[in-house]
């Protein structure tokens, strides 16, 4: 039977932990503070909006959110950023992808400084993360780290196979395994033999966004799956990259959509803006 690698009980237990250590911040007279940005009416976004305040209030973080129109220029953008830069009562900030195309999302996220960057994509946390320096992770592959670690998963020498190479989850994952010692191929939609990559997969992390992508063929016995994509079908049920039902029994570690990975990258977001607030506190170092 395989092990159900549940994040949405995880996610509790830290998120339980992080409230302790909010508490604490405040008998200090310190108090958390987390700035969201989202610009136009993209419905996931204001889904995932959402969640991460209900995250906040639940942990004790102080959320202040900016629903900026559409039409914004790119110029209001940054100039918002950098007034939050400069607000020393905001501890993290976090701009809500996607944006309008017309904006251009590298510079916001440049313009983050890398002390408030709790997202991990401000380029200096990146190249920390490179040079396996201690920075913000990427909150998604963060969770997945936590994850591993919570089911002594050891990914030194193991084969890793990361379906998806985006700047939020691919490629953050990429070094977070190499980290750690994994030997690490990333297929993408130029990827050739794909199924024969993932058969030699001791694990494999699946964020490509496409529904039961992944099929019981694709898998070596006994691998670990990691379903990253959240997918809604016409039904209106939400479903993952894998065929989870076929894939389940052939496996030894796989997480759940949802339930898995999901609540795990919120949990994580919590974890980076406690650790900005101690930091910008002198707290840790």
């Amino acid at each position: 039977m395989p092990t159900i690698i549940d994040g949405k009980e995880l996610a509790k237990k830290i998120r339980a932990n992080l409230k302790i250590e909010c508490e604490e911040l405040n008998t200090k007279g310190i108090k958390a503070k987390l700035a969201v940005i989202m610009v136009g009416e993209d419905q996931a976004s204001k889904v995932y909006v959402r969640n991460k305040s209900k995250a906040c209030d639940d942990v004790g973080i102080e959320y202040e959110e900016y629903l900026l129109d559409e039409n914004i220029t790119q110029k209001d953008l940054i100039n918002l950023i950098n007034k939050l830069n400069k607000e020393k009562t905001i501890n993290g900030i976090l701009l809500q992808s996607p944006i309008p195309a017309n904006l251009d999302i590298n510079e916001a996220f440049r313009t983050i400084i890398p002390e408030k960057d709790v997202d991990g994509f401000n380029p200096v946390n990146v190249g920390r993360l490179v040079l396996d320096q201690d920075t913000f992770v990427s909150c998604t592959p963060f969770g997945i780290m936590k994850m591993f670690d919570e089911y002594k998963i050891d990914l030194s020498g193991k084969n890793v196979v990361i379906l998806g190479r985006s700047n939020i989850v691919g490629k953050p994952l990429i070094h977070c395994c190499l980290n750690r010692n994994a030997t690490v191929t990333v297929c993408h939609s130029k990827t050739q033999n794909i199924k024969q990559i993932t058969q030699n997969a001791d694990v494999l992390i699946s964020a490509v966004g496409k529904a039961h992508f992944v099929s019981a063929d694709m898998i070596k016995d006994n691998s670990i799956i990691i379903d990253v994509g959240i997918n809604r079908l016409e039904n209106g049920k939400i479903t993952g990259d894998v065929d989870f039902e076929n894939v389940k029994d052939k496996v030894e570690f796989i997480t759940p959509v949802p339930g898995g990975v999901g609540p795990m990258t919120i949990a994580m977001l919590m974890n980076n803006l406690i650790k900005a607030t101690k930091r910008q506190n002198g707290m840790i170092d």
